[in-house]
């Protein structure tokens, strides 16, 4: 990440404004992405469960480890020795977990006691990248 990005304020994305000669502050996107240095990681993503969802394949997340998951978090979740992104759900009635892909081609994954299954960190950004820029 850049230290010191340019950043343009109300930026119109309608019909086209007129140029301006105002170039903005700067914009620190460490700083803007980044609540716990200590406990953040970068990852990029490899696959397309979560794509419905914006994450899509070779994005980079920003993970934050001192974050509480709750119902609703996208993790980074370890069921079985390997690793995943999917979003956290704990469903009370059943007292189990599931990890919930954002593509219908695959399936929930139900955590269960019989798992070894943690969740590594919470995710906090989505890097997106448009095109073939």
């Amino acid at each position: 990440m850049s230290n010191d990005a340019m950043i343009i304020e109300g930026l119109c994305a309608g019909f086209p404004s007129p140029a301006q000669d105002y170039a903005g502050d700067t914009i620190d996107l460490t700083r803007e992405m980044v609540r716990h240095p200590e406990s953040t990681f970068y990852a990029r993503i490899s696959g397309d469960s979560m794509r419905d969802a914006g994450i899509h394949n070779g994005d980079i997340v920003v993970i934050d480890r001192s974050i509480t998951p709750q119902s609703g978090h996208f993790v980074v979740a370890c069921i079985d020795g390997e690793f995943t992104v999917k979003e956290y759900q704990y469903d009370k009635n059943n007292q189990c977990a599931w990890l919930v892909p954002h593509n219908s081609q695959y399936s929930k994954i139900k955590v269960t006691e019989s798992n070894q299954f943690c969740i590594w960190g919470v995710i906090t950004f989505c890097v997106h990248k448009f095109g073939m820029v």
